[in-house]
């Protein structure tokens, strides 16, 4: 299973990475107004709330100056690492960009709640947690063979003394008086946007804790440095995914906890270059060489190996070594090598060696 890598957040936005604060808020402000899924029809609302989300949580991180240099420095990764899906919204300051239109800070921000599945109707039972992304870098040599890495991941577990109820142990939970169990109240403001909010008083449980956790503060879940050994078949590229089931974020309300995808950059080998699943690369052969043939040493993955060279071997002919490029991940299969020979030049010639050339220039019929 691969992962949907999240876009770049200033894509997402369309603005540039030197944006400033009021050019990053004017235009989330105009795509939020575009794609909320009260302003399309019905059958573009699922495509809409995806957009309005992607929007939203690009705008979450962009100005929010503290995680907007953590995703500069280390992209997505840095933000995923650091911050439960939550923590991304938390103190962003909605409200005051629609003021305008009739909307209060705390009724907007309440809305967004509902739509990431941190608050509403979404909240009253368990819920599984988000997934995480971790890039990894490999050497050319590491994708091939495959590799065991050990990775520091810090996520969210369910708290150990609540079992991620959220209440101190032995005391329990009642329903919510303001909005009588529901989890959401309704509000309609300027005859722009109608609203099912998430409640203000138990944010969308439809119950409140009469004893938060001594643990988790009432979260039933806390932040936690772990240390994961992940193994990395052979033949991935930059670019492929890898989950490992349930090392994802904590669920909600105790439930099951969201997976971890490491995603594979594969690093610039100093000589192989790599196409698919076929290498490439260059030797150089000397003229003697590729009048007369003869053999030359050809590095490979699988260490060094001769090659032949047949006499009257023009520069730049390609030689294939086969199966010796990278190994298929899906299959068995292994790709091959692709050898292009070039003519090595010598820039200094001794007396004798300029005497021969002259005779051989000579018995060619050409005048040096």
């Amino acid at each position: 299973m691969f992962l949907a890598i999240k876009r770049d957040y200033y894509e997402v936005l369309g603005v540039n990475k030197n944006a400033t604060p009021e050019e990053i808020k004017q235009a989330y402000r105009k795509l939020a107004v575009q794609c909320h899924p009260d302003r399309v029809p019905p059958e573009k609302k699922k495509e809409a709330e995806e957009k309005f989300k992607e929007v939203s949580e690009a705008y979450a991180v962009l100005s929010d100056p503290e995680k907007r240099v953590q995703y500069d420095r280390f992209g997505h990764a840095g933000i995923d690492q650091r911050y439960t899906y939550e923590d991304i919204f938390r103190g962003v300051d909605f409200g005051s960009i629609f003021e305008d239109l009739g909307f209060g800070t705390s009724i907007f921000g309440d809305v967004f709640s509902d739509f990431f599945g941190f608050g509403g109707r979404r909240k009253r039972g368990p819920q599984r947690g988000a997934d995480l992304e971790y890039a990894l870098t490999l050497t050319l040599e590491e994708a091939s063979t495959g590799a065991e890495k050990n990775i520091d991941l810090y996520h969210t577990e369910t708290c150990s003394l609540c079992r991620g109820t959220g209440a101190k142990p032995g005391t329990g939970k009642r329903s919510c008086p303001e909005c009588k169990g529901r989890g959401q109240v309704s509000s309609a403001f300027g005859g722009f946007f109608t609203f099912s909010q998430t409640c203000p008083r138990c944010y969308g449980a439809g119950e409140i804790t009469e004893t938060p956790c001594p643990q988790c503060q009432g979260r039933g879940k806390v932040k936690k440095s772990s240390k994961i050994s992940v193994k990395i078949p052979p033949g991935v590229d930059t670019g492929s995914a890898i989950r490992v089931r349930g090392k994802g974020e904590a669920g909600e309300m105790g439930g099951p906890p969201g997976d971890l995808y490491i995603v594979t950059r594969i690093e610039k080998h100093p000589i192989l270059t790599r196409e698919g699943s076929d290498l490439y690369c260059e030797v150089p052969i000397s003229f003697p060489v590729a009048c007369l043939g003869g053999e030359v040493i050809v590095p490979t993955l699988d260490g060094k190996v001769k090659l032949k060279i047949p006499p009257a071997t023009p520069a730049n002919k390609i030689f294939r070594l086969s199966g010796k490029g990278m190994p298929s991940l899906h299959s068995r299969a292994r790709g091959d090598e692709y050898v292009r020979v070039t003519i090595q030049v010598p820039t200094k010639l001794s007396e004798k060696q300029k005497e021969l050339l002259r005779e051989f220039a000579y018995l060619s019929g050409e005048n040096i």
